[in-house]
């Protein structure tokens, strides 16, 4: 297989590269580097600098490298700016998802791996949620993941694409230091501030029906959801598919878990104050992962306290 992985300079993106590369499989990356970064990518992957919402120039991506599948992670991601910003996030997470499409059927290419997200969700009626829950969006990020995957189970269905797609929960942690999240919106990304500036970090939501009071999330780490999409690649290489999985780890922790987390790896207290809790948040979501570990044999490998580690250590504020 040989894979284009659109938004491949990104933060999970370089690491999927870097996964595929590890099997064995050959990698052309297509990004516009708004968020994503050459350096993170391997001097001998190649890297052509545009816009995945381009369907005439994917096509020409296709076809020139011999590409025979496809990872789709080139989006918008912040559930708060969507909210602000809805006509974007159509544009980039449903747009840009027909573009991609309209290439590979153009082209013959015919396997696809796409980034979803957990926020089609939303406020799930059970702390673990199934991939048969009721989706039910509370952002228009979410609202244009979902739209995505229909629009993928649908062109899969017309022109014959097998495809998997990958609902993400919490993305943390950095299989290398030059691989770290250098977002600014993130739990982690916000404690790593408070220790820089010591301006407390405002938790979101203390009095939660959860065991401390905070929200409690899904956290893996990017490492593992890397070898998520590899598996994925294998799976579709050797059959046809056409299927939803949750890429989690199956275990909760709350805010204050994670923050204590980041202090025992960074040797300090992440200073904090409580405040009022986000409208529509879940006290709890957690990904169930029977099918994903039963479908395609994956398992997160890595703790979070290893996660978090990684991540300090990429922020480049690990004590010497």
């Amino acid at each position: 297989m040989t894979w284009l992985v659109t938004g491949g300079a990104g933060y999970i993106g370089a690491h999927v590269v870097a996964g595929l590369r590890a099997g064995g499989d050959p990698v052309v990356v297509l990004d516009d580097l708004s968020t994503g970064d050459p350096v993170r990518l391997p001097a001998d992957v190649p890297l052509i600098v545009g816009d995945a919402g381009d369907a005439a120039l994917v096509r020409a991506v296709l076809h020139g490298h011999g590409v025979t599948g496809v990872v789709h992670l080139a989006g918008s991601k912040s559930a708060p700016e969507s909210l602000d910003r809805p006509i974007r996030y159509y544009q980039q997470n449903v747009g840009v998802v027909a573009a991609v499409l309209e290439a590979m059927v153009a082209t013959g290419v015919a396997r696809l791996v796409f980034s979803s997200s957990a926020a089609v969700y939303g406020r799930p009626d059970t702390p673990t949620v199934g991939e048969d829950a009721p989706t039910r969006p509370l952002s228009p990020y979410g609202q244009t993941k979902l739209v995505a995957e229909q629009l993928v189970a649908a062109a899969g269905a017309a022109h014959g694409i097998s495809w998997i797609a990958l609902r993400y929960f919490n993305a943390v942690g950095a299989a290398e230091p030059h691989l770290g999240d250098r977002g600014t919106t993130n739990l982690l990304s916000l404690a790593f501030e408070a220790l820089r500036t010591g301006v407390p970090l405002t938790v979101t939501g203390t009095r939660l029906p959860t065991a401390d009071g905070t929200g409690v999330r899904d956290y893996v780490d990017v490492a593992d959801l890397a070898e998520a999409h590899r598996r994925a690649g294998l799976h579709l290489a050797a059959r046809p598919h056409a299927h939803v999985y949750n890429a989690g780890t199956g275990r909760g922790y709350s805010v204050l878990e994670v923050l204590r987390a980041v202090g025992e790896a960074a040797g300090a207290p992440v200073p904090v104050r409580p405040g009022p809790p986000r409208p529509g948040d879940a006290p709890e979501v957690v990904a169930e992962t029977g099918r994903i570990r039963r479908d395609l044999g994956w398992r997160p490998r890595y703790t979070l306290a290893e996660s978090v580690a990684a991540a300090w250590l990429a922020a480049g504020r690990c004590p010497a």
